[in-house]
């Protein structure tokens, strides 16, 4: 038998109400999600467990940091003319060359003995024998200006002066010949930036006085940072060479070097 349609809303209102209600009572399967992040209720103990962040957004240890060791104040660097300071350190010259037959012999002792020489040159030499100042430089020797053609600078005018050195091979330092030298020649040598070298030992190996002699000269005057004079041209250097390997030879087994000067 059909209900009447006004007793039919009622009893479709209850179903529809218990529905829902059984609805709401029921757990829900899936997972809540929150917009805010979950803070742990556990307190930390010691440093935290994430890095500590800087102003720049770039991560930093939170551990101090060491800081760098200091480094030791550099020393200014040693006057070059200073040279006791380098030791048992010998420094022998030679003047008056490049000469083609006793010049090479000289460089063959050198070399024989691992020594580093300055040789004094003339201009006049140079322009003769170029390829024997290659030579000296390329086993690293030093080479000084001896002036153009060896004239005693102190009886010359200045303007004889300035063309001696000027004429001269291009270096940092100037040996008068003869060593005749005053305060003008020391100060037109310096405005030429070249410093004024002499000695401290002559072996008078110009005067050929014998290989014994020139051996003993360069024995007795022996000392840290000696200044040696010997000539490699102006004549037969044949007791100069033979000297020098005599003397080299004993000087090595005292301990001592030879190093060429800061020309």
């Amino acid at each position: 038998m059909t209900k009447p349609p006004g007793k039919l809303l009622p009893l479709v209102a209850a179903l529809l109400c218990g529905a829902v209600l059984a609805q709401a009572a029921s757990p829900s399967s899936k997972p809540v999600t929150s917009a805010s992040p979950v803070v742990s209720a556990t307190p930390h103990h010691g440093l935290l467990s994430t890095p500590v962040t800087s102003k720049r957004g770039e991560p930093s240890s939170t551990k101090e940091s060491t800081p760098p060791p200091v480094q030791p104040t550099p020393k200014p660097p040693a006057d070059d003319w200073n040279l006791t300071d380098n030791g048992k350190v010998l420094y022998l010259t030679f003047d008056d060359g490049p000469q083609h037959e006793w010049t090479p012999k000289v460089l063959q002792v050198l070399r024989k003995h691992k020594a580093q020489a300055t040789f004094f040159v003339l201009g006049i030499q140079v322009a003769q024998y170029p390829e024997l100042i290659a030579a000296e430089r390329a086993a690293g020797h030093h080479i000084g200006n001896h002036t153009y053609d060896h004239k005693t600078l102190t009886l010359l005018p200045d303007a004889k002066i300035r063309q001696e050195i000027a004429m001269g091979i291009k270096s940092k330092c100037l040996r008068p010949p003869g060593g005749g030298t005053n305060a003008k020649v020391e100060a037109l040598g310096a405005a030429y930036h070249q410093r004024q070298v002499l000695w401290d030992v002559d072996t008078k190996d110009w005067e050929k006085p014998g290989a014994a002699h020139i051996e003993h000269a360069i024995l007795a005057g022996a000392r840290p940072g000696a200044i040696i004079l010997m000539h490699d041209g102006g004549g037969n250097r044949s007791q100069t060479v033979a000297a020098l390997d005599q003397a080299l030879t004993k000087l090595t087994k005292q301990g001592y070097t030879y190093r060429a000067l800061p020309c």
